[in-house]
């Protein structure tokens, strides 16, 4: 845990308590702060009680005695309307901010000089943050990874000197954050995501520019119109990160280019991601260059770089490798709840056994037409199989499975029968999980299992 003491003999409002808050809760009650916490599930206020967190009704709260409203990133802020709470607040004068500003004047406070690694972007977050940590880790470093990507950043041991933290964020916390500045800020990319709590895409934006505006460093990719704008405005240092096509001519840049899995810097190589299984695919090449770019700055470099990028095992449910049989590989991408996600597999791999469905998004699969040249059949499970059956109609031969046990038993064995030199059984959905499944994580597990119990059967 990461004691708040900037808070110290002082009031503080919260609001949501659920894995976040709670540990934002407890953080300020161990840096000597009182907390009057609320939430709106009455569940969540006796659990927080239970923990000796005192709880209030904030609507009949005296505002004037807080320093602080501490708001959960799930809670609006601004879209589509901002929370009551937020109104109350400014009514009243107080600052709204969120468990990260706490995390950054903790660290101005007691550790300036400790090393903060923060990333944002619309797509690839976890796995660049997964990536950077690894990295570091093999290096010998003092590692904290957390944040959005799983445990929250006042759970996780407090900054000090020789210790990194690692963090991702997103727009959400952000915007809660008004005096972010890590040593190391990365953008990955920007893309429609998010409007409803931010109204346009160029709040959006905005809001993701300020974490590498107040960065020492600087690491952007510039792929995209948005990110490439904003590393043109950055005054400070900064490296820009490009992902070149496999026939573009390269010419000198200010920063790293990955083409082909091999990132370079100039003429000179700095890593190559040839056979890493999970790195495969042009996305993956800008996050490997980006965690370069960053883990260069704490020393590592050549041979102990090169290492530790083949030793990454990946995330769970993105890309990842779960088996192979003889040519045949079998993929996990169940975090592919959209079309864009799913792009990115199938641009990663050819004779693609592809296994889509659930609950579809605005759009369907239609923006993958372009692609279906890779697949050798689909599989379709789940209520979106009416709508997949009619883009796929003439295009790429497909079967009506229904569940995913049937559908990965089906892909399986035209895998198997396949000549091409590496069949591939892909789950990437494109879809969200909830009509058979109650997240992507169940529907990637259970994938998981059906795989291991018919590795064995395959001839």
């Amino acid at each position: 845990m990461t004691p708040v003491t900037t808070y110290e003999g002082r009031r503080v409002a919260l609001f949501g308590l659920g894995g976040s808050g709670l540990a934002t809760a407890l953080a300020l009650r161990a840096g000597g702060a009182e907390v009057a916490a609320c939430d709106d599930n009455p569940a969540s206020m006796e659990r927080a009680q239970a923990q000796g967190i005192a709880t209030v009704d904030l609507r009949e709260a005296d505002w004037s005695d807080f320093a602080a409203l501490v708001l959960s990133p799930g809670v609006p802020l601004t879209h589509p309307e901002p929370h009551w709470t937020v109104g109350l607040a400014r009514a009243a004068g107080v600052a709204v901010i969120g468990d990260v500003e706490l995390f950054c004047r903790e660290r101005a406070k007691s550790a300036p000089g400790a090393p903060f690694v923060a990333i944002t972007g619309t797509n690839g977050k976890s796995t660049t943050t997964a990536l950077i940590a690894h990295l570091l880790r093999e290096a010998g470093h003092d590692v904290q990874m957390g944040g959005n990507i799983g445990t929250a950043i006042l759970s996780l041991e407090p900054p000090m000197a020789g210790r990194v933290h690692v963090i991702e964020l997103s727009s959400f916390q952000i915007d809660l954050t008004p005096s972010l500045a890590p040593s190391v800020g990365i953008l990955l990319n920007i893309t429609p995501d998010h409007l409803d709590r931010h109204g346009t895409m160029e709040q959006y934006a905005a809001i993701k520019e300020r974490l590498v505006a107040g960065a020492d460093l600087a690491v952007v990719g510039t792929d995209d119109g948005p990110s490439r704008l904003i590393a043109e405005r950055r005054e400070g240092p900064t490296v820009r990160v490009h992902v070149a096509g496999p026939t573009e001519a390269l010419t000198p840049v200010d920063g790293l280019v990955a083409q082909e899995g091999v990132i370079r810097e100039g003429d000179a190589v700095v890593a190559d991601l040839t056979g890493i299984g999970s790195l495969r695919g042009a996305h993956n090449w800008q996050n490997a260059a980006v965690a370069a770019a960053a883990v260069r700055t704490l020393g590592v470099t050549g041979e102990a770089l090169q290492a530790a990028l083949r030793s990454f095992p990946g995330l769970p449910h993105r890309m990842e490798e779960v088996a192979r049989r003889g040519r045949v590989l079998f993929v996990n991408d169940s975090k592919a709840t959209n079309a864009d996600s799913t792009e990115k597999a199938l641009t990663a791999f050819r004779d693609i056994h592809w296994i889509l469905g659930g609950k579809a998004k605005e759009g369907g699969i239609y923006p993958l037409v372009p692609l279906f040249s890779r697949v050798a059949h689909a599989y379709l499970i789940g209520a979106a199989s009416d709508a997949f059956a009619a883009t796929l109609e003439g295009a790429v031969p497909y079967t009506r499975c229904e569940t995913l046990d049937v559908a990965t038993r089906a892909a399986a064995e035209g895998a198997a029968a396949s000549a091409a030199p590496e069949p591939v059984v892909l789950l990437s959905p494109a879809c969200a999980s909830y009509d058979q499944f109650r997240s992507f994580e169940e529907r990637g597990d259970r994938f998981r299992e059906l795989v291991r119990e018919l590795v064995p059967t395959l001839p």
